[in-house]
């Protein structure tokens, strides 16, 4: 008589080797599941939320610049976007006069305005939901300043007093008040834009994740630069 041992056994090798690729798959198809969800959850966060408002901004009624600088300083590290000794230095911030830095205001550093050569060079930067006052730059002893700007971090609105007006624009600061321009675009990251006649009103305002734009220009001349209120300063 046959051993059946002798049969059993590459059967049941068979059997354990099936059940193994089965729970190898299973396994692999249920990590690779959950990486896609921890990777969906993970982009899911990637997107910079407001965390300052006036409440921290004004102390007794004043602008705490110190806390503005803390505030664009905490976007940069989330954008690694690095603080240089120039930024140190030279970076200014600003509510234009208007007591409402949470919604209207800005950072910047001119990286360069040369009125000899006639060209200048500029950094943006908005918290969430911030808007420069709207403006515009007329002709002085100097040529009416023409920009383009792009943004590198973010997102923004970019608003023209050119064009048909656009629906859906989102609110304007009350502490502003009405603007001319109607029109407006989206603008995302690595878009460049240009300013539409020379002259003319315009502004940014960062989207819900804040943004950092570059801007390029012809010289920027301060004694041209007109603002639709006129309680803005700067």
């Amino acid at each position: 008589m046959k051993n059946p041992v002798k049969y059993l056994i590459p059967i049941i090798l068979i059997i354990t080797l099936f059940a193994a690729c089965s729970d190898n798959n299973g396994k692999s198809t249920n990590d690779k599941r959950i990486a896609e969800n921890v990777k969906s959850n993970d982009q899911g966060e990637k997107s910079y939320k407001k965390k300052y408002t006036n409440a921290d901004f004004y102390t007794d009624g004043k602008f705490n610049q110190d806390i503005a600088m803390k505030a664009y300083k905490d976007m940069f590290e989330f954008y690694n976007y690095p603080f240089t000794p120039l930024l140190e230095k030279d970076m200014w911030v600003t509510d234009f006069g208007l007591g409402d830095f949470e919604n209207v205001g800005m950072g910047g550093v001119f990286w360069i305005n040369d009125d000899k050569h006639g060209y200048f060079a500029h950094a943006i930067y908005l918290l969430p939901d911030q808007m420069i006052p709207e403006h515009a730059h007329v002709k002085t002893e100097y040529p009416a300043k023409h920009e383009a700007w792009m943004v590198t971090k973010g997102w923004a609105y970019n608003f023209s007093e050119i064009g048909e007006q656009t629906s859906d624009a989102p609110k304007i600061p009350e502490k502003h008040g009405v603007t001319k321009s109607k029109n407006y675009v989206i603008q995302k990251v690595g878009e460049v834009i240009s300013l539409k006649e020379l002259e003319s009103f315009h502004f940014l305002m960062a989207g819900s994740e804040g943004a950092i734009v570059d801007e390029w220009a012809s010289y920027h001349d301060g004694a041209g630069l007109r603002f639709t209120n006129p309680g803005c300063s700067l």
